[in-house]
């Protein structure tokens, strides 16, 4: 590229001091223009530890940037993602897209009648080690069936626990995300949801189809005593079983190969991504028919 992305980040809580904040001023094609949140005392203090400039309202971090990082509940980030698409701003966006699926697709229509690069931040899809165990599913093929398990006690410690709105969707909108955007690469899109219970301790167990014929099942919770977290993916068919597991933090990683491809996708004009806002939309309307069929 001939210049560096300018980005302006929004929100200033846990990821996006650890991950936003330090990843878009490391890496060689972003820099770290401006912060704004609605508590400017944290806005300050995360700007001025990445020397950005911290902004008294959204509209002036919009005129200061060519691109935006949302690091914000879901509620909050539909009104925000529209917005500054309409102001032609490249978008990074968090999971979930939205509350409802209707939010979710107000933003993936902004952003294609602006045509700007919109990502969703999936950050196991972004990692080496998930994209090389696709790649040899997608050459071996003949895979019928999956199960996935992100069994963890994220809610129950200061990290995640603190956040209110992360206790509001639970697990099945927190994890979720990340669990049916893997198994829709490794199977085939999910095009309908079998089944879905939640307990009253917020463990979800669902069952969902595939594009292709294929079905998968997934146990996710988040107030569980499990530490660390166990995630464990598997596909199996003619060939076998593949199995992904558990790997070490990889959050920068994943965070620099996500920026990676944004920046290329702006600098290149295309706009179409397996992580792009329509898979955000894709992935609200299972949690939603997640929710109905447990009458939650």
């Amino acid at each position: 590229m001939n210049a560096r992305v300018r980005v302006g980040l929004v929100g200033a809580g846990s990821w996006a001091r650890r991950v936003h904040a330090p990843g878009l001023a490391d890496h060689p094609a972003t820099v770290l223009s401006a912060v704004w949140t609605r508590r400017p005392e944290a806005a300050a203090a995360l700007a001025d530890e990445h020397g950005a400039r911290a902004c008294g309202s959204f509209a002036e971090l919009l005129e200061r940037v060519d691109a935006v990082a949302l690091a914000v509940p879901p509620s909050v980030q539909p009104e925000l993602a529209v917005a500054a698409a309409e102001a032609g701003k490249h978008l990074i966006l968090e999971k979930p897209l939205a509350t409802s699926v209707e939010q979710a697709q107000r933003v993936a229509r902004a952003v294609s009648e602006a045509g700007v690069v919109a990502l969703v931040l999936l950050t196991l899809r972004y990692a080496r080690r998930t994209r090389d165990w696709l790649a040899e599913l997608a050459e071996t093929g003949g895979w019928t069936g999956g199960s996935a398990r992100w069994l963890s006690g994220a809610l129950l410690g200061d990290q995640y626990g603190r956040a209110a709105w992360r206790h509001e969707i639970g697990a099945l909108g927190d994890i979720g995300p990340h669990v049916f955007d893997l198994m829709s690469a490794a199977l085939g899109d999910i095009t309908s949801v079998v089944a879905a219970r939640c307990d009253d301790n917020g463990l979800w167990h669902v069952m969902v189809e595939h594009a292709g014929g294929a079905t998968s099942t997934a146990s996710l919770a988040s107030r569980l005593p499990i530490m660390p977290t166990a995630i464990e993916f598997a596909v199996y068919g003619e060939h076998g079983l593949r199995v992904l597991g558990r790997e070490p933090d990889s959050q920068a990683a994943s965070y620099a190969a996500l920026l990676d491809d944004f920046t290329a996708m702006i600098d290149s004009g295309v706009r179409e991504h397996p992580c792009d806002v329509h898979r955000g939309v894709h992935l609200q309307r299972i949690l939603a028919e997640c929710h109905e069929l447990a009458g939650r």
